[in-house]
Formats: C-alpha cells, sequence, structure tokens
C-alpha cells in the first residue's frame, strides 16, 4: 500500500534521513524505534504528508503524493491518513464528539452521519459517557482515546502514530495499545508507530530500527525469526 524509495532530508547541513527505503502493506501493524535524532519522527511526517524530502518518493497505491497540489494533498490527507500524537491535540473548547466529528466535517461529509459515526466510535473506545465532556474533564487516557475516534472518523487507509502512550500511564498506555490490534483484527486497520515503548513495539508486526537517519535492522515479531535489512 505504501512504499517508500531512497527518502532523503536535510535542515540546513544536518542530514536528518540519509535514504530510506521502506514496503508498508495493508493491515500491518509496524514499529519505529531508535535514540532521540535518529530520524523517526521526520520519517513518519514525510509519510504522512506532513512534510516532503528533499530527494526520493512516497508512493500510495503506485501514485507519488508528493506531485499532488497543496489542496490535492489536503484532501488526500483527511480521506486516506489518520494521526495520533503523544499530545492529544484536542481543540479544548470542543466536547469529545465534536472533536471526534472535526476531521468528518472537514471533508464536507454529512452532518448527522459524521455524528453517527463518531458516537459509534466512542462507544467503541468506551467513552459513551464522555460525549459532552470537553478535554479538562477528561483523564489523559480518555483524551488519547478521544484522539483515536478522530483519527478513524474518516475510515483512513492508514494511521500515523507519534509516541502515542508516551504521556500515559501503564495502564492507560496498555488500555491504547490493546484498541490498535483490535482495530487491526475487526477493521484491518494499518499503524505505523514510533515509539520509545518496548512493550508496543514488540506486539507489532515488524520492529524497525533507526539509527543516523537509516534503518539498520528490521526484526518481525516473536513468532518470527530476525531478518536484517
Amino acid at each position: 500500500m505504501l512504499q517508500v524509495i531512497n527518502i532523503q532530508k536535510k535542515y540546513g547541513s544536518l542530514a536528518v534521513l540519509k535514504g530510506i527505503d521502506l514496503l508498508i502493506s495493508s493491515g500491518e501493524v509496524v514499529s519505529i524505534v531508535g535514540a532521540s535524532g535518529a530520524g523517526k519522527s521526520t520519517l513518519l511526517h514525510i509519510l504522512g504528508t506532513l512534510d516532503t524530502a528533499d530527494s526520493g518518493q512516497v508512493l500510495f497505491d503506485n501514485k507519488n503524493i508528493e506531485k499532488l497540489n497543496a489542496t490535492e494533498l489536503a484532501r488526500f490527507r483527511n480521506r486516506h491518513i489518520g494521526f495520533i500524537f503523544q499530545f492529544h491535540n484536542l481543540l479544548p473548547e470542543f466536547t469529545a464528539l465534536e472533536n471526534a466529528c472535526l476531521p468528518g466535517f472537514l471533508a464536507g461529509r454529512p452532518e448527522n452521519e459524521v455524528r453517527e459515526r463518531a458516537k459509534e466510535l466512542l462507544h467503541m473506545l468506551n467513552l459513551s459517557h464522555r460525549l459532552d465532556h470537553k478535554p479538562s474533564q477528561m483523564s489523559g487516557g480518555e483524551q488519547q482515546r478521544t484522539a483515536v475516534a478522530r483519527a478513524l472518523i474518516n475510515s483512513p487507509r492508514i494511521i500515523f502514530a507519534d509516541e502515542p502512550s508516551g504521556n500515559l500511564d501503564s495502564k492507560n498506555a496498555q488500555e491504547l495499545h490493546e484498541i490498535f490490534f483490535r482495530l487491526r483484527e475487526e477493521f484491518n486497520q494499518t499503524f505505523v508507530i514510533v515509539t520509545h515503548n518496548e512493550q508496543l513495539a514488540s506486539m507489532a508486526d515488524r520492529t524497525l530500527v533507526m539509527k543516523d537517519g537509516l534503518i539498520v535492522q528490521e526484526s518481525l515479531d516473536s513468532s518470527e525469526p530476525d531478518q536484517a535489512e
């Protein structure tokens, strides 16, 4: 579904990505690990079209998405990609239901349809009792699950998560991790997750280890032998 060919990125004279090649299949859960500064988040942002590479290609269903203009790219991102970040980035003046609905409204979908879908997702995430609560009235775990509902509202093909459990305690982190894999089982949802959480990384189908702007190792889950890239 997603193919990356020789992606390179510099910030000034600092080479952050030095030639990344990567394939992501539909329904995969892939984790990306490595020390701070290895280039993980930069790679994730380029894959998610939040940033652009200096050279190389990002292909989605064999289409070079970097050739899209700004309007086309925004539409593509809204329709096909979901994001979950370490800090949930919910709008504080909106309720859980309203926050979850926002990408659907931006896509121009019918309001009733979007609201019903958001309610379904929030119910699935055990947040039915929080529909009318604002972020300040919810726990950290509840806020992050609201962010998951928001990421799912347009039924994206792929979700990019950047340290999604980094701001949660161990109990809420465990619950969030289980949600990801339940979503994969129920909806064949694809995830690419940057994480320092060893437990989450080990649960993924594949773990990519980054160092100095390169993928230096690829490991399958514990039921499979390791492979070097």
